[in-house]
């Protein structure tokens, strides 16, 4: 794991170190607002600090930010996908979203994935590590840093990249927290979404966090036979205490879950299928976004006509569930999480 950096701070910590080092508690306070207000990227932009101070940050502190190594934008450049470089050569992908009223980025947590789901790239390609907070706040302040010379401002941030967000509970947590801080980057906690695959131990802390952020669970199926072919981690969390968990979340917080699914061309869109995904939510306080599915290289699977995607959702309407079908972005330029990570590697092979 990294050294701590500047970023893997909450202001708190930052404060008690620049006293402890001889130094105001104030020079926190200005050091954080320059980082996640300003956006600056190196110390020598802080010029409300002494230049002794900012030698010694720099040596004690490291403001380490990931290099854009590699990026692509859609035709109609409202994606870009964003390869970044870590500090020990580990790369992340992070995609930005712009649509008519948001900007948003998609973050990843940890470089590669252990959880093995058959529809995505990244976990054929593995686990590695858990990122840090600061490396997770990284890539939000990378984007706004893009939308401010664009004239834009971040809106939303959505923890549904390369990695598990509750296998690495902590970090993730941090991150939204230090994002949250009125005192600094302030965005609102309803701008927040932490999708798990459906980590039940993840889902019954994040009830107890008091945090107004949003959760959306991978569901994909609504039987355990079909989720384990499709997520293996059904087998450790099979649909019965995942959903046991999402109806005690919604009783403990009030908030409305929201279910993703991927349609597969015959393997999960049939009306069948519907039918059954609207019985096992009923009554529960949820929303269902339909996904038509990314295609993903080595695997044959392609995504769901159009006309069957509507008719999936015309029936969870008729039974009371309220779904959308996520508009499609990025499908030129491979958005789907661990594509250009794989890319990378296989040319550096």
């Amino acid at each position: 794991m990294p050294e701590a950096t500047l970023l893997d701070l909450p202001l708190d910590a930052l404060r008690e170190r620049m006293v402890e080092s001889g130094e105001p508690a104030y020079r926190a306070g200005q050091i954080w607002q320059a980082v996640y207000r300003d956006l600056v990227i190196s110390y020598d932009e802080i010029t409300t600090l002494p230049t002794r101070v900012r030698h010694e940050l720099k040596e004690r502190l490291p403001l380490r930010l990931p290099m854009a190594e590699d990026a692509q934008e859609s035709a109609d450049r409202r994606t870009r996908k964003t390869l970044l470089l870590l500090a020990d050569g580990e790369r992340v992908e992070t995609v930005s979203m712009n649509y008519d009223d948001r900007r948003t980025v998609c973050a990843s947590t940890q470089v590669g994935c252990a959880m093995g789901c058959h529809i995505c790239a990244t976990g054929r390609s593995g686990f590695t590590r858990d990122l840090t907070p600061g490396e997770i706040a990284a890539q939000v302040l990378h984007v706004a840093r893009d939308l401010k010379r664009e004239g834009g401002r971040l809106t939303n941030v959505v923890y549904m990249g390369m990695g598990e967000p509750f296998a690495n509970y902590d970090a993730t947590l941090a991150s939204i927290r230090t994002l949250n801080d009125t005192r600094g980057f302030g965005l609102g906690a309803r701008s927040f979404t932490v999708s798990t695959v459906g980590i039940v131990p993840g889902i019954e802390r994040f009830a107890r966090e008091g945090l107004q952020a949003n959760l959306a669970v991978s569901l994909h199926a609504a039987n355990d036979a079909l989720r384990e072919r499709l997520l293996p981690i059904n087998r450790t969390h099979p649909i019965g205490p995942l959903i046991r968990a999402c109806r005690q979340y919604v009783e403990r917080t009030n908030r409305r879950i929201t279910f993703e699914v991927a349609l597969i061309d015959g393997i999960n869109d049939s009306p069948t299928h519907a039918r059954e995904l609207a019985d096992l939510l009923r009554g529960l306080l949820c929303h269902v976004n339909l996904i038509p599915f990314n295609p993903v290289p080595g695997i044959g699977w392609r995504r769901s006509p159009g006309e069957r995607v509507d008719e999936f959702a015309k029936v969870l309407e008729r039974r009371g569930v309220p779904v959308t079908i996520r508009v499609s972005r990025g499908v030129e330029i491979r958005a789907g999480c661990g594509q250009l990570r794989a890319e990378r590697a296989e040319d550096s092979s």
